[in-house]
Order: C-alpha cells, then sequence, then structure tokens
C-alpha cells in the first residue's frame, strides 16, 4: 500500500518526466546526455542580448520578430546598447545574458587586453563580410579614394591624419590596420587612430574629427548618402568571407546554462536561414531593422548593400556577390578556430598582447564547437568536418592557422 508520501513523490516524478518530454517535442533532436540530467528545457527562458545599430545585428533582432525563439523554448529580448565599450561591460557585470558582438572583444576580453579580464565564449558567427573604410569627402577630392592614392596622398601632405575604428581590439580596428598596412600606411606610427561607436561615425566625420573610418553598414552607405564621405574599399575586399560578428556571452553563462545557449543558437540559424532566403527577406528585414528600435535609419541606407548593390560615391556602381551574408546554406555560422586565433595574430602585430598566447589552446577554450553543433542539429543546419579553414588576404598571405606565431611575427609593419 502506497502512502500519502508515496504518492506526493510519483506525482512528481510523473510531472517532471511529463515536462522533459514536454521539452523534448519542442526541442527535437537533443544529446540523450541532457536527460541524464533529467531535461533539456532551457535554464533560462528570458535571454536579454545586446546589440549595436548595424545592419549585421539582423538575425538576433529576427529571431525575437519572427518568433524562432519560442519554437526553441526561450524569449530573446534585444537590448540596443550605445557603444561595444558598454556591450563589453554589460556582458562581464552580468547586465546582457548575450551579445551581437565583434569577434576581436571576446578574445581581447577573454585576453584581458579589451578592458576587464574576463572568460569569453563564442556561440556562433553572425555574418561574412559587410564592412567597408570610407574616406572623407574633403580627402576624395584631394584624390585620396583607395589605398595606393591614400598613401601617395599621405606622403605628399604630411600633417596629422585621423582614422577611426570602433573598438581597440575589434574587428573594424583590424581591418583597417591590416588595409593601411598593405599600403605601406603604419597605423601606429603614420597615423592617429581614435575610437568612435558606429552611430556616431557619420556625425564625427561631418564635422571634420576624422579623415577615415572603418565601420559596419549602414553607416558607410550612409556617408555616401549625406555626400560626406567615399566608400575606399569593402572588407570583403580584404579578406573575401571573413568573420565579423559572433554571438558572444561568459563562459560562467554558457557553463550555468548550456541548454538555453543551445536554443538560442538554434533559433539565430533559423533566423539567418530565414533572411538569405531570398529577395523579399531580405527587404523585409531592412524594413524591420530600420526602424527606431533598431538601427533608426532610412531603409534605402539598408537594402542596397544588403543586396550587393554598392555604390563609391564617386559615381562608380557594381554587384558584389561577397556582400554581407547571414547564412549561405550554412557556411556563414560555424566558429571556426582559425578565425578566432587569426584576431589573436594580428593583437600579437600590433601590440595589444605582448607575448604569444597559446593560439590554438584559446581558440578551443573561446570557441563553443560541440554547443555549436547541438544547436544546429536542432535547427537542421550541416557543420563543416574541420574546425580550421584557410584564407587567402588582400596582400597575398594565406591564413590557415598551421604556424601562428610564424605568421603574427612574419609581417613587415607591426607595432
Amino acid at each position: 500500500m502506497k502512502t500519502p508520501q508515496d504518492t506526493k513523490m510519483s506525482r512528481r516524478t510523473l510531472m517532471q518526466v511529463a515536462a522533459a518530454a514536454s521539452a523534448s517535442s519542442l526541442l527535437p533532436g537533443l544529446q540523450a546526455g541532457a536527460w541524464a540530467q533529467g531535461s533539456d528545457k532551457p535554464e533560462k527562458e528570458e535571454v536579454r542580448i545586446g546589440f549595436i545599430p548595424l545592419t549585421d545585428c539582423a538575425s538576433v533582432v529576427m529571431a525575437s520578430v519572427l518568433g524562432f525563439d519560442k519554437k526553441y523554448g526561450v524569449k530573446i529580448i534585444p537590448s540596443k546598447e550605445a557603444s561595444w565599450a558598454g556591450v563589453r561591460d554589460k556582458l562581464v557585470n552580468g547586465e546582457l545574458d548575450m551579445a551581437h558582438v565583434l569577434w576581436g572583444l571576446v578574445y581581447g576580453v577573454h585576453m584581458g587586453a579589451g578592458g576587464p579580464k574576463k572568460d569569453m565564449a563564442v556561440l556562433m558567427n553572425l555574418n561574412h563580410n559587410g564592412q567597408a573604410i570610407s574616406l572623407s569627402k574633403k580627402l576624395a577630392d584631394a584624390g585620396a579614394v583607395d589605398g595606393t592614392s591614400l598613401a601617395k596622398t599621405m606622403s605628399a601632405n604630411k600633417r596629422e591624419y585621423t582614422f577611426a575604428q570602433t573598438f581597440p581590439t575589434g574587428t573594424h580596428a583590424m581591418w583597417l590596420y591590416y588595409w593601411l598596412a598593405t599600403y605601406g600606411i603604419n597605423p601606429m606610427k603614420d597615423a592617429k587612430v581614435i575610437t568612435v561607436p558606429p552611430p556616431q561615425m557619420v556625425a564625427n566625420m561631418r564635422v571634420g574629427n576624422m579623415d577615415g573610418f572603418c565601420v559596419g553598414e549602414p553607416w558607410n552607405h550612409r556617408a555616401i548618402a549625406d555626400g560626406i564621405g567615399i566608400t575606399a574599399a569593402t572588407t570583403q575586399d580584404i579578406w573575401r568571407d571573413h568573420p565579423e560578428k559572433a554571438l558572444g556571452t561568459t563562459a560562467d553563462f554558457v557553463r550555468k546554462y548550456p541548454n538555453t545557449c543551445r536554443a538560442v543558437i538554434a533559433a539565430v540559424l533559423e533566423a539567418s536561414r530565414w533572411i538569405d532566403a531570398g529577395l523579399q527577406n531580405k527587404l523585409k528585414m531592412a524594413e524591420t531593422i530600420a526602424g527606431k528600435a533598431y538601427v533608426n535609419t532610412g531603409v534605402d541606407v539598408i537594402n542596397q548593400r544588403i543586396l550587393g548593390r554598392y555604390q563609391n560615391g564617386l559615381g562608380k556602381t557594381w554587384d558584389d556577390p561577397n556582400h554581407m551574408k547571414f547564412f549561405n546554406d550554412g557556411a556563414v555560422n560555424f566558429p571556426y578556430l582559425t578565425d578566432g586565433m587569426w584576431f589573436l595574430t594580428q593583437h600579437k602585430r600590433w601590440g595589444l598582447i605582448k607575448e604569444h598566447p597559446d593560439y590554438l589552446g584559446v581558440a578551443r577554450q573561446i570557441n563553443q564547437i560541440e554547443l555549436y553543433k547541438q544547436g544546429a542539429a536542432l535547427a537542421k543546419v550541416s557543420v563543416p568536418k574541420e574546425p580550421m579553414r584557410s584564407s587567402k588576404l588582400i596582400d597575398g598571405t594565406v591564413w590557415d592557422g598551421k604556424n601562428p606565431k610564424a605568421y603574427a611575427d612574419g609581417f613587415k609593419i607591426r607595432a
């Protein structure tokens, strides 16, 4: 005969099993290991994800707007932030659970080179390509319209040249430095480099605070639309299909909420696939993120370059097949170890870190490849067989991660 306590325990056990079964039907394909803990249900159902007003925040925003998050048992709350430094601080102190964030910021914080040191994690890559280097209209009128002519102009007309990036260890800083150095300009000696939040780039150029900047869209196109700048290079010119923004968080959050991380990865993958599925989806995305709650700009400033329709502000137009991609049949989102390692080589090149780190070891700590694979399985997205890839950059160098120390030390121009 069962006691009342036995009955109470049986009911509790039955409810736990039912909850686990419900979670399983909601999130098909989760690893059996999750069942050992009783449930694969997301531990934290509301997830606050920070973003900066840039076109490449779109997959996070659309995952929320279109309800892909609910499909996986979470609610994404997009949180508009003013600067990358603010994103960093809120991730580190726990005000944000995750963020649309610069790869180089995540690695910089992990290494203690980008502010307070904190163990960090990259859950997935959010986009390839789609940033640019803009030069002021005044500089263009003086003949500086690309890397070669910029170097010639700076050599002929000696003065202090100021360029802006968005965060000292971030992607835009690394693209700017790499591009300048390719044309013989040492960003540490031949120019003054300042940090400016992305939404403030155009306003600062308008009042003459900088000669050029590297930032994500739509701010390069906005500089052209406002008649104050020209596009000298796109970042896909520097490295085709380069990593750009990551879905980042802290290592503590991953340890505490692995099921939540898996669910968010799957939801953002669904949104990424939806964005890249066709013209109408891209235009709908542009219309959505142009709103005041997100990027707060005109739709026309966003919708051209997401389709690969470029102009340089000097009458040249072209169609670029290597424009911003969010999914590209799943090729975009895998967090390659070599992608993270590359940023470490550039941090060492420019003196942001003093000693050579364990490049591969650090990348393995930060990039949550197994968690990504599990999230990808939920969203039915294929993953590459190898965690490393090979890329050729604008100066002809090949990056494959095989000898990162020699690669970092091999540049003629460095700090």
